[in-house]
């Protein structure tokens, strides 16, 4: 395998509004998708789509949307050896609501998630060894995320951690220990208590964060584009301008894009971006992992816009 994804997935009820109710409102809303997909899946997914082989650690319920979320890896070439069931558990689900600006709000409820623990990696310890990188996200218990790293450290494999949903109980020790942490903009203000408002001020967060120790700091900004720190410099790649439908699950596309360049390549200004151009693709269109471009679509987008500016 090249990519080992441990974390998440969910049923995505995506609810596209007008607005939001108020408390005791009840409004008709226009329309409504079911779709796969948690930050896990929808990274493991992104990278796959690319052509990485990859495998995915992940807890599913036992309800109607377990074995579904088992298939809808599989059709995308996932291992999913390590993809089980947990009985007498719902799987987990995330409602979200996009408005008519393609913003969009979302509640998780982690459901089986929250049974991958420490030792579902032990067990897939031979296979693990074998992958060039491993992905974690905060949907799923800390603990876990810790022996992850740990484990990553131990055998040589680069970590890469994507702290969302963003916690403060998140152990900066272990943050250190990761090649690369990536939040959102929102992410790095709860973790670091700083304000994100403008370039400097993301820009003073991140470094903030490199003085604790942190190694690379990739911080995601919407259409302000992507900031990459380190000891020695801080870059921004500009983001392309695209007609915005659905932002759902862009994060997710970046860091799936990210680290199957960055397998492939080494290079991780080139990772950050082809990951920018395949984020900017997937709000284009409605959904998650739906919204993915194929390898063919993205060297399309790229070779009619060009790899965005360094800055």
């Amino acid at each position: 395998m090249d990519i080992a994804v441990i974390g998440s997935n969910m049923v995505d009820l995506i609810t596209y509004i007008d607005k939001m109710p108020k408390e005791g409102e009840t409004l008709e809303a226009p329309s409504f998708e079911l779709g796969c997909g948690g930050k896990g899946a929808n990274q493991a997914v992104a990278s796959a789509k690319l052509g990485s082989k990859v495998m995915m650690l992940t807890k599913v319920g036992d309800d109607i949307f377990g074995g579904n979320t088992i298939q809808n890896l599989e059709k995308f070439g996932i291992d999913t050896t390590f993809a089980c069931k947990v009985p007498g558990t719902p799987s987990g689900v995330a409602p979200i609501f996009v408005d008519p600006q393609s913003k969009n709000r979302i509640l998780i409820v982690k459901g089986a998630n929250q049974h991958l623990l420490p030792a579902e990696i032990d067990k897939a310890a031979e296979q693990l060894k074998k992958c060039s990188v491993i992905v974690l996200q905060l949907e799923i218990p800390l603990e876990t995320i810790y022996h992850a790293i740990d484990f990553g450290v131990e055998h040589h494999i680069p970590v890469i951690l994507n702290p969302a949903p963003a916690s403060k109980e998140l152990d900066f020790d272990y943050v250190c220990k990761c090649d690369f942490f990536m939040p959102n903009e929102t992410e790095l203000e709860i973790l670091t208590g700083m304000p994100v408002e403008t370039e400097e001020q993301v820009r003073a967060a991140a470094s903030y964060l490199i003085e604790k120790g942190v190694k690379n700091v990739i911080v995601t900004m919407g259409s302000r584009g992507v900031l990459w720190a380190t000891k020695k410099q801080i870059q921004r790649v500009d983001a392309y301008r695209v007609d915005a439908i659905d932002t759902t699950g862009a994060g997710d596309a970046f860091i799936g894009c990210f680290t199957h360049y960055y397998v492939e390549t080494k290079d991780v200004l080139q990772a950050i971006q082809m990951a920018t151009g395949f984020a900017a693709l997937s709000v284009t269109k409605r959904g998650t992992q739906i919204s993915y471009p194929s390898k063919d679509e993205l060297n399309l987008f790229i070779e009619e816009n060009g790899l965005r500016q360094v800055k």
